[in-house]
């Protein structure tokens, strides 16, 4: 098992209450829940490709926000879950264009599904909903992962403080000795 530093559960810890605050931001807009939402707070899932140590954080932030969910206990197993495969994938992302796909796929798969489950049941109607609620669900996904979070994967590489956390084979076009 793996052991984190203080920095680096530091770090996951403020990922988790920050994930937390940013949804339940987005939830004054309508946007956190259902089938068409944009939780500003996915573009933290992009994160574990260069600070491998906010996985658990991203997973707890995930937990605490489906606390509220109009799904229930459904979200809280299957959401987390979601977010957690997502988190462990984009870990592993070989470059950061890439970084946030696994997001945008195991939430619009498996998000998509349990709303799809949870409107019409395994029904003869399943697939359909499934087919609009994976879609909303992965354009949701695309904005935040694609756009918020390639912001901060540009940007969190250029100061100073985050860059002796990353590891060397993230930092891309970013000196150390700056």
């Amino acid at each position: 098992m793996r052991k984190f530093d203080v920095k680096q559960l530091t770090l996951a810890a403020m990922v988790a209450a920050l994930y937390t605050v940013l949804s339940y931001f987005g939830n004054i807009f309508g946007l956190t829940y259902g089938p068409i939402q944009c939780r500003f707070a996915e573009a933290l899932c992009v994160l574990p490709f260069l600070f491998p140590a906010t996985v658990p954080g991203l997973f707890v932030g995930c937990f605490l926000t489906n606390l509220m969910s109009t799904v229930g206990p459904l979200d809280l197993v299957l959401g987390s879950l979601a977010t957690l495969l997502a988190a462990l994938w984009t870990a592993r992302m070989p470059n950061r264009y890439l970084a946030p796909l696994p997001p945008v796929v195991c939430n619009g798969v498996i998000i998509g599904a349990m709303i799809a489950w949870y409107e019409v049941g395994f029904g003869p109607a399943f697939w359909g909903a499934f087919a609009f609620n994976a879609f909303t669900v992965a354009l949701g996904e695309l904005l935040a992962c694609y756009v918020l979070g390639s912001i901060l994967l540009s940007i969190l590489p250029r100061i100073r403080y985050f860059r002796d956390m990353i590891p060397a084979g993230r930092l891309t076009g970013v000196s150390r000795a700056e």
